[in-house]
């Protein structure tokens, strides 16, 4: 008998290429896919490749969790309001992110008792770790200045261990898409910022991969990163990227940047989920290579001619750089905190 697979957020980057990486396994699964009852969230999943079922709704309505929950045997659960959207909705981000989970568990203990639950997680939980880059699950939870999507994180992990399922959180690094169009949250990030980046087909691989493994995930926490492969400094990131973009190296000043107060860092235990799993194929050379190919050469041309112009939009959304020009204060003391005194 095939396992019966759900997986939530499944119109997200790393959602699709779950439902792709599933459908590699030769029939092995019969996967349902919830998205939210929007067009863009049909379309997408509708021109996805192979064959599913597709629920859509809103997982804070009990009523649409209870149809997710009935004969699933193995749960991958990405749905979440994420940055940006979480920063400026934060009340919409609570009652998705852990009142949805909720929901989700709950219908699961009443109609698929028997379902392994394992749930996305992020390394926001562990805040700002600009001065201690080396994170290891058991390190203090500390989400950085404003970051209410870190803490709805940290709740439902609590409602997740304590619920009545089978489970495993995996805490996600930086996950990469190559075809993840601009976000003005890069400018969060201070560019000193250690990063341990994972691509989205490593991750999407790492959770089907788990379905089989479940027996050594049982009631345990993991950080997934990409391993000492994809380690890089943010500037340096960026740089690369900027580059294969057509928009050159340093192409935004360093003051449309934050100083801290933002996640990132390098795992020091993402092996302990790689020898279970075995995941992380994929490098950053890698990485860099499929953003270049999804740009193509005709839009890099077009980049460099309009850089002037693209330049001048982006900054037009850089928030550290707006709090300074409009000095707001609440804004300035986030993106640009300042050293506590030594004791």
């Amino acid at each position: 008998m095939r396992k019966r697979i759900l997986v939530t957020g499944a119109a997200g980057a790393v959602g699709l290429e779950t439902l792709k990486e599933l459908q590699r396994r030769n029939g092995q699964y019969e996967i349902t896919a919830f998205g939210k009852d929007k067009r863009e969230h049909r379309r997408i999943l509708k021109n996805c490749c192979g064959k599913f079922k597709a629920i859509y709704g809103d997982i804070r309505d009990k009523a649409i969790t209870d149809k997710l929950a009935e004969n699933i045997d193995f749960v991958i659960h990405l749905a979440a309001v994420i940055p940006p959207l979480a920063d400026k909705y934060p009340q919409l981000t609570k009652e998705v992110n852990l009142g949805g989970t909720k929901n989700l568990l709950k219908s699961l203990e009443e109609k698929s008792p028997n379902a392994f639950f394992l749930f996305a997680s992020s390394i926001a939980i562990y805040g700002d770790r600009l001065k201690n880059h080396l994170i290891k699950v058991g390190d203090e939870l500390s989400p950085s200045l404003g970051d209410d999507y870190a803490g709805t994180k940290i709740r439902t992990e609590a409602e997740v261990k304590k619920s009545q399922l089978n489970w495993s959180i995996f805490r996600l690094t930086a996950i990469m898409n190559p075809k993840q169009k601009f976000d003005p949250i890069m400018f969060h990030m201070p560019l000193e910022t250690k990063m341990e980046i994972c691509t989205t087909r490593d991750t999407a691989f790492a959770f089907v991969q788990a379905i089989e493994e479940k027996e050594f995930l049982s009631k345990k926490t993991f950080n997934l990163g990409g391993g000492e492969n994809c380690r890089v400094i943010f500037k340096d990131f960026l740089n690369i990227n900027l580059i294969n973009s057509g928009l050159g190296e340093n192409a935004f000043p360093a003051n449309a940047f934050a100083k801290g107060n933002f996640h990132c860092g390098y795992y020091t235990d993402s092996d302990e989920l790689n020898k279970i799993l075995d995941f992380q194929r994929e490098n950053l050379e890698d990485y860099y290579q499929q953003f270049k190919d999804v740009i193509g050469s005709f839009k890099i041309s077009l980049a460099r001619i309009f850089r002037p112009l693209i330049i001048f939009y982006f900054l037009r959304q850089s928030e550290p750089l707006i709090a300074v020009k409009t000095r707001d204060e609440k804004l300035t003391n986030r993106f640009f905190p300042k050293e506590k005194p030594m004791p």
